[in-house]
Protein backbone atom coordinates (compact mmCIF):
# COMPACT_ATOMS: atom_id res chain seq x y z
CA UNK A 1 0.00 0.00 0.00
CA UNK A 2 0.91 3.38 -0.74
CA UNK A 3 0.85 4.86 2.99
CA UNK A 4 2.62 7.59 2.30
CA UNK A 5 0.15 9.08 -0.07
CA UNK A 6 -1.17 12.92 0.26
CA UNK A 7 -4.77 12.50 0.05
CA UNK A 8 -7.47 16.07 0.13
CA UNK A 9 -10.87 15.47 -0.76
CA UNK A 10 -14.32 17.72 0.22
CA UNK A 11 -16.62 20.31 -1.61
CA UNK A 12 -15.59 22.99 -3.92
CA UNK A 13 -17.29 25.23 -1.30
CA UNK A 14 -18.76 25.27 2.06
CA UNK A 15 -22.98 24.86 0.97
CA UNK A 16 -24.19 23.77 4.13
CA UNK A 17 -23.66 21.83 7.26
CA UNK A 18 -25.37 19.03 6.19
CA UNK A 19 -23.03 18.54 3.51
CA UNK A 20 -19.90 18.78 5.15
CA UNK A 21 -21.05 16.57 7.70
CA UNK A 22 -22.15 13.90 4.71
CA UNK A 23 -18.58 13.82 3.04
CA UNK A 24 -16.83 14.13 6.49
CA UNK A 25 -18.49 10.94 7.46
CA UNK A 26 -17.59 9.40 4.03
CA UNK A 27 -14.07 10.31 4.71
CA UNK A 28 -13.89 8.57 7.68
CA UNK A 29 -14.94 5.18 6.84
CA UNK A 30 -12.57 5.69 3.95
CA UNK A 31 -9.70 6.26 6.19
CA UNK A 32 -10.78 3.53 8.09
CA UNK A 33 -11.17 0.83 5.87
CA UNK A 34 -7.94 1.69 3.84
CA UNK A 35 -5.65 3.46 6.66
CA UNK A 36 -5.31 6.75 5.00
CA UNK A 37 -5.46 9.78 6.32
CA UNK A 38 -7.72 12.53 3.89
CA UNK A 39 -7.70 15.68 4.78
CA UNK A 40 -11.07 17.61 4.50
CA UNK A 41 -11.35 20.49 1.75
CA UNK A 42 -13.79 23.03 1.48
CA UNK A 43 -13.64 26.71 0.75
CA UNK A 44 -15.39 29.45 2.81
CA UNK A 45 -15.15 31.77 -0.02
CA UNK A 46 -14.43 31.63 -3.56
CA UNK A 47 -13.56 34.86 -4.14
CA UNK A 48 -12.49 34.33 -8.42
CA UNK A 49 -16.32 32.99 -9.59
CA UNK A 50 -16.79 33.92 -13.07
CA UNK A 51 -19.70 36.15 -12.65
CA UNK A 52 -20.59 38.34 -9.56
CA UNK A 53 -23.77 36.64 -9.23
CA UNK A 54 -22.08 33.61 -8.68
CA UNK A 55 -22.08 31.77 -5.11
CA UNK A 56 -19.28 32.64 -2.91
CA UNK A 57 -19.70 30.63 0.24
CA UNK A 58 -20.03 31.41 3.83
CA UNK A 59 -17.66 34.02 4.31
CA UNK A 60 -14.80 33.75 6.95
CA UNK A 61 -15.93 33.92 10.30
CA UNK A 62 -18.86 31.23 9.72
CA UNK A 63 -17.31 29.27 7.51
CA UNK A 64 -13.98 29.13 9.68
CA UNK A 65 -16.33 27.73 12.38
CA UNK A 66 -17.98 25.35 9.85
CA UNK A 67 -15.11 23.77 9.47
CA UNK A 68 -14.07 23.71 13.17
CA UNK A 69 -16.99 21.87 13.78
CA UNK A 70 -15.97 19.13 11.22
CA UNK A 71 -12.45 19.00 12.96
CA UNK A 72 -13.13 18.74 16.47
CA UNK A 73 -16.24 16.38 15.41
CA UNK A 74 -14.45 13.57 13.19
CA UNK A 75 -11.02 14.07 13.57
CA UNK A 76 -9.90 15.12 10.34
CA UNK A 77 -7.45 17.24 8.82
CA UNK A 78 -8.36 20.83 7.36
CA UNK A 79 -7.28 22.36 4.33
CA UNK A 80 -9.07 25.63 3.22
CA UNK A 81 -7.56 28.56 0.70
CA UNK A 82 -6.63 32.09 1.49
CA UNK A 83 -7.09 34.60 -1.04
CA UNK A 84 -5.33 37.83 0.73
CA UNK A 85 -2.79 38.00 3.10
CA UNK A 86 -4.84 39.01 6.72
CA UNK A 87 -6.83 35.93 6.14
CA UNK A 88 -3.98 33.90 6.89
CA UNK A 89 -3.69 34.00 11.00
CA UNK A 90 -7.66 33.46 11.50
CA UNK A 91 -7.11 30.42 8.93
CA UNK A 92 -4.50 29.26 10.51
CA UNK A 93 -6.03 28.62 13.54
CA UNK A 94 -8.07 26.54 12.46
CA UNK A 95 -6.52 24.97 9.38
CA UNK A 96 -4.08 22.48 8.91
CA UNK A 97 -3.02 23.38 5.56
CA UNK A 98 -3.17 26.87 4.01
CA UNK A 99 -3.65 26.42 0.39
CA UNK A 100 -2.54 29.38 -1.92
CA UNK A 101 -4.75 29.74 -4.99
CA UNK A 102 -3.13 29.08 -8.41
CA UNK A 103 -3.59 32.23 -9.68
CA UNK A 104 -2.28 33.75 -6.76
CA UNK A 105 0.74 31.84 -6.46
CA UNK A 106 3.11 34.80 -6.95
CA UNK A 107 1.44 37.06 -4.49
CA UNK A 108 4.58 37.66 -2.22
CA UNK A 109 3.04 39.30 1.23
CA UNK A 110 -0.09 36.30 0.86
CA UNK A 111 2.92 33.02 0.89
CA UNK A 112 4.68 34.74 3.53
CA UNK A 113 1.82 35.46 5.32
CA UNK A 114 0.69 31.62 5.01
CA UNK A 115 4.57 30.82 5.49
CA UNK A 116 4.17 32.69 9.19
CA UNK A 117 1.43 30.57 10.34
CA UNK A 118 3.60 27.73 10.97
CA UNK A 119 1.02 25.30 8.88
CA UNK A 120 1.56 23.39 5.72
CA UNK A 121 1.77 25.74 2.58
CA UNK A 122 -0.15 23.94 -0.45
CA UNK A 123 0.64 26.34 -3.39
CA UNK A 124 -1.15 25.49 -6.73
CA UNK A 125 0.81 25.73 -9.66
CA UNK A 126 -0.49 28.56 -11.93
CA UNK A 127 -2.31 28.07 -14.93
CA UNK A 128 0.50 30.38 -16.95
CA UNK A 129 3.63 28.64 -15.27
CA UNK A 130 5.54 25.92 -15.74
CA UNK A 131 6.53 23.37 -13.03
CA UNK A 132 10.44 24.31 -12.80
CA UNK A 133 8.38 27.84 -12.25
CA UNK A 134 7.79 26.59 -8.92
CA UNK A 135 10.92 27.37 -7.24
CA UNK A 136 10.49 31.33 -6.60
CA UNK A 137 7.43 30.33 -4.94
CA UNK A 138 8.45 27.98 -2.61
CA UNK A 139 11.79 30.34 -2.07
CA UNK A 140 9.65 33.10 -0.82
CA UNK A 141 7.57 30.68 1.98
CA UNK A 142 10.60 28.55 3.13
CA UNK A 143 12.46 32.44 3.42
CA UNK A 144 9.37 33.32 5.23
CA UNK A 145 9.98 30.44 7.73
CA UNK A 146 7.10 27.59 6.13
CA UNK A 147 8.62 23.97 7.39
CA UNK A 148 6.37 21.55 4.63
CA UNK A 149 5.57 22.74 1.70
CA UNK A 150 3.43 21.46 -0.83
CA UNK A 151 3.39 21.72 -4.56
CA UNK A 152 -0.36 21.10 -6.88
CA UNK A 153 -0.89 20.52 -10.43
CA UNK A 154 -3.77 21.58 -12.00
CA UNK A 155 -2.68 22.12 -15.42
CA UNK A 156 -2.12 25.07 -17.94
CA UNK A 157 -4.41 27.48 -19.82
CA UNK A 158 -4.35 25.91 -24.28
CA UNK A 159 -6.35 28.32 -26.11
CA UNK A 160 -9.57 29.93 -24.98
CA UNK A 161 -11.62 28.38 -22.00
CA UNK A 162 -9.30 25.17 -21.72
CA UNK A 163 -6.76 23.70 -19.77
CA UNK A 164 -4.54 21.08 -20.64
CA UNK A 165 -2.12 19.15 -18.25
CA UNK A 166 2.09 18.55 -18.81
CA UNK A 167 2.23 15.80 -16.63
CA UNK A 168 6.47 16.31 -16.87
CA UNK A 169 5.66 19.04 -14.41
CA UNK A 170 5.00 16.61 -11.63
CA UNK A 171 9.23 15.08 -11.93
CA UNK A 172 9.83 18.81 -12.40
CA UNK A 173 8.32 19.88 -8.85
CA UNK A 174 9.67 17.07 -7.11
CA UNK A 175 12.99 18.29 -7.41
CA UNK A 176 11.58 21.57 -5.85
CA UNK A 177 9.37 19.61 -2.59
CA UNK A 178 8.98 16.01 -1.82
CA UNK A 179 5.01 16.27 -1.87
CA UNK A 180 3.77 17.23 -5.26
CA UNK A 181 -0.18 17.14 -5.02
CA UNK A 182 -2.43 16.38 -8.49
CA UNK A 183 -5.65 18.28 -8.55
CA UNK A 184 -7.48 15.73 -10.24
CA UNK A 185 -10.76 17.76 -10.56
CA UNK A 186 -9.92 20.90 -11.57
CA UNK A 187 -7.58 20.04 -13.95
CA UNK A 188 -10.73 19.02 -16.31
CA UNK A 189 -11.92 22.36 -16.40
CA UNK A 190 -13.17 24.75 -19.24
CA UNK A 191 -12.70 27.93 -17.38
CA UNK A 192 -15.27 30.27 -17.70
CA UNK A 193 -16.86 28.30 -20.68
CA UNK A 194 -20.40 27.63 -19.70
CA UNK A 195 -22.40 30.88 -20.16
CA UNK A 196 -20.55 33.08 -16.80
CA UNK A 197 -19.28 29.93 -15.09
CA UNK A 198 -16.37 27.56 -15.13
CA UNK A 199 -17.28 24.43 -17.37
CA UNK A 200 -15.68 21.19 -17.34
CA UNK A 201 -15.69 17.32 -17.28
CA UNK A 202 -15.68 14.84 -14.40
CA UNK A 203 -15.62 11.75 -17.05
CA UNK A 204 -11.74 11.99 -16.89
CA UNK A 205 -10.75 13.03 -12.90
CA UNK A 206 -10.10 9.24 -12.59
CA UNK A 207 -7.63 9.48 -15.85
CA UNK A 208 -5.68 12.26 -14.44
CA UNK A 209 -4.90 10.57 -10.98
CA UNK A 210 -3.51 7.59 -12.45
CA UNK A 211 -1.77 9.35 -14.93
CA UNK A 212 -0.14 11.64 -12.45
CA UNK A 213 0.58 7.79 -10.05
CA UNK A 214 2.44 7.01 -13.16
CA UNK A 215 4.48 10.24 -13.05
CA UNK A 216 5.41 10.12 -9.42
CA UNK A 217 2.77 12.30 -8.24
CA UNK A 218 2.67 11.51 -4.03
CA UNK A 219 -1.02 13.41 -3.51
CA UNK A 220 -4.42 13.49 -5.10
CA UNK A 221 -6.83 16.39 -4.60
CA UNK A 222 -10.58 15.78 -5.14
CA UNK A 223 -13.62 17.50 -5.27
CA UNK A 224 -16.46 15.40 -4.39
CA UNK A 225 -20.28 15.88 -3.82
CA UNK A 226 -23.03 13.69 -2.96
CA UNK A 227 -24.50 15.07 -6.53
CA UNK A 228 -22.31 17.17 -8.08
CA UNK A 229 -24.75 18.95 -11.15
CA UNK A 230 -26.71 20.51 -7.55
CA UNK A 231 -22.97 21.84 -6.34
CA UNK A 232 -23.34 25.41 -5.93
CA UNK A 233 -19.54 25.74 -7.16
CA UNK A 234 -17.64 23.71 -9.55
CA UNK A 235 -20.35 21.54 -10.52
CA UNK A 236 -19.37 20.25 -14.14
CA UNK A 237 -15.99 19.18 -12.59
CA UNK A 238 -17.07 17.30 -9.25
CA UNK A 239 -17.02 13.86 -8.47
CA UNK A 240 -19.45 11.84 -7.22
CA UNK A 241 -18.85 11.21 -3.52
CA UNK A 242 -20.02 7.48 -4.35
CA UNK A 243 -17.41 7.24 -6.94
CA UNK A 244 -14.18 8.17 -4.61
CA UNK A 245 -12.91 5.03 -2.34
CA UNK A 246 -12.83 2.80 -5.34
CA UNK A 247 -10.46 5.03 -7.07
CA UNK A 248 -8.51 5.83 -3.84
CA UNK A 249 -7.98 2.56 -3.75
CA UNK A 250 -6.80 1.96 -7.11
CA UNK A 251 -3.96 4.67 -6.50
CA UNK A 252 -2.89 3.69 -3.23
CA UNK A 253 -2.55 -0.38 -3.91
Amino acid sequence: MMKEATIIAGPCVIESAELLNIIARKLVEINEKQGTDIIFKASFDKANRTSIRSFRGPGLERGLQMLSDIKSTYGLRILTDIHEAWQAEPVGEVCDVLQIPAFLCRQTDLLVAAARTGRTVNIKKAQFLSGKDMWYPVEKVREAGAKDVWLTERGNMMGYNNLVVDFRNIPDMLEIVPTVIMDCTHSVQRPGGSNGKTGGDRRFAPQMALAAKAFGATGWFFEVHPDPDKGLSDAANMMELDKLEPLITEIIQ
